[in-house]
């Protein structure tokens, strides 16, 4: 077995090609940005009932996301799984990049970016979103600390481990705070539930895992590097058990709403009667994002096998952001519990939303921006190990 090297990513014409194409992305998010600002966002599909649009359901993916990239490194050092070591590095990276692909799609889209300045400078502790700024930003200061000393020659082990644990700690911190937005809004019956935290540390877990597996053997595969089976069909079938909690998960928020009458409303709406809704939910993120690859890595464990999974997982996992972001905000509000509204705006009403161009490249541009942080990240920096080949897997005993 090989002593494990790190080494920068050379810029051979695949990679500055598709650098230019991320690149041009993120130009087309930038465009998409200077013309809402400029005619207003009316030209969306947004409303004042649909106030989080599609730029938000790709911005949550990622943060979400990001959480879950850092599955990797918190595995190698936290839990002492050396076969994922060499890929701890890396992990922490990603876990940034995807964070900032997010938040920079938050900002774009605020109309008013500048304002940002207000919430950070002055906090409301009243406001779960307040504590996230926090969160966001100490994920982005810990980690960056913890892939400081991973990298570092000469470290006490001890203190990298403490600063995975810290990592691991703040991570699950970041992802509550990001379903609490939605668990501790009981204006709507869509969101109002205390398991959306649990939920989202689960969907952490899938999404992010799913998206590292892609991006490594994408950058592995671009650079000419071996990313042997055996790690890989392990880190399928790990894929495969979280995507079966937030199935579990699901269900039990599901079925929670369901015992409760208040809640039978928007139940009904989700899974029978919503349309585009309940089509995402049973057939993207049930079959597709969740059924489909436990199915995969499990009953045919291999290669192809686990990048098809990981694939279906992110495009279930949009679904489900979606059918929670949007198809909370679609089914009317109770204004007046236990009064009908014979007068009033849109009251009974589900509300339609449309997408349109500028809020799809905008989202597209945080994928981008994200994606190229990553690669720029692995060009400069000694992150990604040479050979990932199974003969070179370290044991875990």
């Amino acid at each position: 077995m090989e002593r494990t090297i790190y080494r920068e990513i050379r810029a051979t014409p695949q990679v500055m090609q598709l650098g230019g194409l991320l690149a041009a992305f993120i130009l087309a998010a930038l465009w998409s940005v200077y013309t809402v600002e400029h005619h207003g966002h009316v030209i969306t599909g947004m409303t004042n009932q649909i106030v989080w649009g599609l730029p938000h359901v790709f911005a949550i993916f990622l943060i979400v996301a990001a959480s879950g990239a850092l599955n990797v490194a918190s595995i190698a050092s936290v839990f002492g799984q050396k076969a994922y070591k060499p890929m701890a590095r890396f992990s922490s990276l990603l876990a940034i990049a995807l964070l900032v692909g997010g938040l920079a799609v938050v900002v774009l889209d605020l109309g008013r970016p500048d304002r940002l300045i207000v919430a950070m400078t002055t906090y409301n502790f009243s406001s779960v979103f307040a504590w996230n700024v926090l969160l966001y930003n100490g994920f982005i200061v810990i980690v960056g600390g913890y892939l400081v000393l991973q990298m570092m020659r000469k470290v006490d082990p001890r203190l990298v481990k403490a600063a995975g644990l810290v990592a691991f700690l703040w991570r699950l911190a970041l992802t509550t705070g990001t379903g609490s937005i939605f668990g501790w809004l009981v204006a709507r019956p869509g969101y109002d539930a205390a398991i959306m935290a649990p939920l989202f540390i689960v969907m952490s877990f899938a999404f992010g895992l799913a998206v590292f597996i892609l991006v490594t053997l994408w950058l592995f595969t671009l650079s000419g590097r071996i990313f042997g089976d055996a790690l890989l069909i392990r880190m399928g079938r790990l894929l495969g058990i979280f995507a079966a909690a937030v199935l579990y998960f699901t269900a039990v928020q599901h079925l929670t709403n369901l015992y409760a009458t208040e809640h039978g409303g928007v139940e009904r709406f989700i899974l029978r009667d919503g349309g585009i809704y309940t089509l995402l939910f049973w057939g993207v993120q049930v079959v597709i994002g969740g059924l489909a690859p436990i199915a995969l890595v499990f009953l045919n464990p291999s290669r192809s096998s686990t990048v098809l999974a990981a694939t279906l997982v992110i495009i279930g996992g949009f679904a489900q952001v979606y059918v929670i972001v949007i198809g909370g905000q679609a089914y009317p509000l109770d204004i007046f519990p236990g009064f009908d509204v014979i007068e009033g705006f849109n009251e009974g009403i589900v509300n339609p939303y449309a997408p349109s161009i500028y809020e799809l490249l905008l989202g597209l541009g945080g994928v981008a921006i994200a994606l190229f942080a990553a690669g720029l990240g692995a060009k400069v920096l000694r992150v990604l190990p040479t050979n990932l080949s199974d003969a070179n897997l370290p044991a875990d005993r």
